[in-house]
């Protein structure tokens, strides 16, 4: 693996990938009416994550590095209030709130630790 994609050896971009993939398969059961409304936002949201992490890894500074982390950790809450969000519309159960939930905050622990060892 190149230098290029040091990224994809970085356990909390494998998380929030598969986070990614989960949010794309709940929302395709979601309204057609929220096609360009929470469900566009839930997905920018959701990549979001994974994109600055990948950002992130090439920033030369810890300085830098740290910002895109934090941006990562700023979409990752952003997410997790759309699942809050898409429950009280009905649109998942409470096990599933809870499951996304919970792989969130164990992203967020995760970014907290790369943060820590910048």
């Amino acid at each position: 693996m190149s230098d290029i994609e040091k990224w994809r050896k970085l356990d909390v971009w494998l998380e929030a990938h598969k986070l990614v993939l989960d949010v794309y398969k709940i929302t395709e059961d979601f309204p057609k009416h929220e096609l360009y409304g929470l469900v566009s936002q839930m997905g920018r949201a959701v990549v979001s994550i994974v994109a600055n992490i990948v950002e992130g890894t090439k920033r030369k500074t810890p300085k830098d590095r740290i910002h895109f982390y934090t941006m990562s950790d700023t979409s990752l809450e952003e997410t997790k209030y759309y699942f809050i969000l898409s429950y009280n519309l009905k649109y998942i159960d409470i096990k599933k709130t809870e499951e996304l939930t919970n792989k969130a905050r164990k992203i967020g622990r995760m970014l907290n630790g790369l943060v820590k060892c910048q």
